[in-house]
């Protein structure tokens, strides 16, 4: 009977989270001191590694957030289409471009997965890869971004599910 307003309830909560998510990755640091690319590619890059990290928390909590994890991803994907028509894209264009950055979203999960879940060398290189396009960054770049999310992921994983749905310190102090 009251089914509509647990909807609405996880509709904020996702909402929240999603912000939180977008502020961390704009924060400076990523494109100031660790040489991602302050464009729109880079950005997305950014929005990717830190929706993937609270996708994969989700994922902890199995079917009690199962549902959350979608809708965070279908709520990134209506921002990116909404975002790729304010900025002048066509119609027609739009659709594509949002089919091929979620392909390219669900490719960064697997190898970011497979990368926290293996050996250090493995999440550097899938960043290089992804975030870096190939080219090796300078300095120890792509080695502090991976330190920066092997330190996430253990912190959101040893977080209480109840902060990261209400969005409070997701990413406090969290700084690359």
């Amino acid at each position: 009977m009251f089914g509509w307003l647990r909807r609405r309830s996880e509709d904020e909560a996702v909402a929240r989270i999603y912000e939180r998510i977008v502020a961390q990755s704009r924060r400076p640091e990523f494109y100031r001191d660790l040489g991602v690319a302050d464009s729109l590619d880079g950005r997305f890059d950014m929005l990717a590694l830190h929706a993937m990290l609270i996708m994969r928390r989700f994922k902890q909590d199995g079917e009690r957030t199962r549902v959350l994890g979608q809708n965070l991803f279908d709520h990134m994907f209506y921002d990116m289409d909404r975002s790729l028509r304010e900025i002048g894209v066509s119609d027609l264009a739009v659709g594509k471009r949002v089919k091929q950055m979620s392909s390219a979203f669900l490719g960064r999960i697997a190898a970011y997965e497979e990368g926290l879940d293996g050996a250090e060398d493995t999440l550097e290189a899938a960043l290089i890869r992804n975030v870096y396009r190939d080219e090796i960054p300078e300095g120890d770049a792509a080695t502090r971004l991976a330190g920066y999310m092997r330190e996430t992921d253990t912190r959101l994983r040893e977080m209480p599910l109840e902060p990261i749905l209400e969005a409070k310190d997701v990413f406090e102090g969290l700084i690359p």
